[in-house]
């Protein structure tokens, strides 16, 4: 069964706000978006939410897999930690609340703890501390969505870049709950040029032969390329984020609907 993913980022910002949310305040969103999400059959799918909708959308889910967007680096140890992490998200209490799925290293996050990284004097590698959150994910029983890719200018050396995210990332680790979505940071953003099937297929079977997960395409599952991305066998699915560009950009459920038929129909 193809997997098929959705990222709500912060949807919990509401557009007079200056968010994307044009369906409600509160968790109401939430429950809106997995009532109607409920219906979708015959593709495994997670949604990722904002922590503070989702209580909402666990509640409500039939069988929607709930994810959050991350987890703290460092847990509760017994004996130990009891819970000290003002302000961070540790994975104990994201399965004390029901989540099942988390991303880790969404090109995002990958840039925001880079940034701390050259605050701190540029030394350290960022999927050392990816590598942490993974275990600790794992730790509590989670599926991992890992994200990897490339930016524009490590494009000449993308096989090492790639290679490097997923051997120090997922070190040490059971893969057996893992997949992976590779995120073509370079082709992502208004105005980009995304990359052709060969590329991504390329790219694809030199995951795999790196680790032996699943792997979907991270860089925008979309009407315009869902069925192009059906046609690579080697590829396990998608992920979504926003389903409208241009001047409406945004997100919508029946977008969405729309999105994994039209994968669905292509396979």
């Amino acid at each position: 069964m193809k997997k098929i993913y959705l990222n709500l980022k912060r949807f919990d910002i509401p557009k007079d706000m200056n968010g994307i949310n044009d369906i409600g305040y509160g968790d109401c969103w939430a429950r809106k978006i997995i009532n109607s999400l409920n219906s979708i059959k015959d593709v495994d799918l997670v949604v990722f939410l904002p922590e503070s909708s989702l209580f909402s959308a666990i509640k409500n889910t039939k069988h929607i897999g709930i994810g959050c967007q991350g987890v703290h680096y460092k847990d509760v140890v017994k004996g130990g930690n009891f819970g000290a992490f003002t302000s961070f998200r540790p994975a104990s209490a994201m399965k004390a609340l029901g989540v099942t799925n988390v991303i880790v290293g969404h090109s995002e996050e990958r840039a925001s703890k880079n940034e701390l990284l050259i605050i701190g004097g540029g030394k350290g590698d960022v999927n050392e501390i990816l590598n942490q959150e993974v275990k600790c994910a794992l730790a509590q029983e989670m599926k991992v969505l890992y994200c990897v890719g490339e930016k524009a200018e490590e494009q000449e050396n993308k096989y090492e870049v790639i290679k490097n995210q997923i051997l120090v990332g997922l070190k040490d680790v059971d893969i057996s709950n893992i997949s992976i979505a590779y995120e073509p940071i370079w082709a992502i953003g208004p105005g980009k040029v995304p990359p052709d099937k060969e590329y991504i297929e390329d790219i694809v079977k030199f995951i795999k032969s790196v680790v032996n997960v699943p792997v979907v395409y991270g860089g925008g599952l979309k009407v315009e390329n869902a069925q192009m991305l059906a046609s690579i066998s080697e590829l396990d699915g998608g992920l979504v984020a926003l389903t409208r560009f241009g001047k409406d950009f945004g997100f919508s459920t029946d977008d969405f609907k729309k999105i994994v038929e039209t994968y669905k129909e292509g396979l």
